[in-house]
């Protein structure tokens, strides 16, 4: 099924000089970039794509919560008191500098896309990942900083997250219709 996807590759990977990797590794799959931009986002612009849901904040304070207990750390918080501190660390991380905005296009887009990112956390990402060669933070050495993981890139994780994303970064008009020269060969 055809569908698009946002990426976002985050200031680490910019600053990392990364941009031009990421995008042909992802071209090199048969994906298609149908809009990109460099951004230097405020808070406004950061609040919209991360949305402080207390669901979303409880899920990641109990994944938080099972790390910690794995590493033999004590932590009273609440997880939605955890979910809360990492949300504000997002937010803090992505306006720390500019960020490549991309929308990608292609068959089982956001499948292929997390797929070719790998795992959140870049110490276990796949080694054949974008994350798993080129990054090594681990949420051990995020939290000891007071930081978010530095992982490079965010990509949307379901057709509804994506259609919302693309619209907080994108306007219809900034989307380009257009076809590969190989798509006939992939697709047909």
């Amino acid at each position: 099924m055809m569908e698009r996807t946002l990426v976002l590759i985050k200031p680490d990977g910019v600053y990392r000089s990364l941009i031009g990797k990421i995008i042909s590794t992802m071209e090199d799959a048969g994906l298609k970039v149908v809009g990109m931009k460099m951004v230097r986002p405020d808070k406004k612009l950061a609040e919209q794509h991360y949305i402080p849901d207390e669901n979303w904040m409880r899920e990641i304070g109990d994944k938080t919560k099972a790390t910690y207990k794995d590493q033999g750390v004590s932590n009273n918080e609440e997880p939605v008191e955890i979910g809360r501190r990492v949300w504000m660390q997002l937010i803090d991380y992505l306006m720390s500098g500019p960020v490549a905005v991309m929308v990608v296009e292609g068959n089982d887009a956001i499948f292929v896309v997390r797929k070719l990112v790998g795992a959140t956390e870049p110490r276990k990402a796949d080694p054949g990942s974008i994350r798993g060669r080129l990054s090594s933070d681990s949420y051990a050495l995020a939290d000891g900083k007071h930081r978010a993981v530095k992982n490079l890139i965010h990509a949307s994780d379901a057709p509804e997250t994506a259609k919302r994303e693309i619209s907080v970064w994108f306007k219809p008009e900034e989307l380009i219709k257009y076809s590969r020269s190989d798509e006939s060969a992939q697709y047909d």
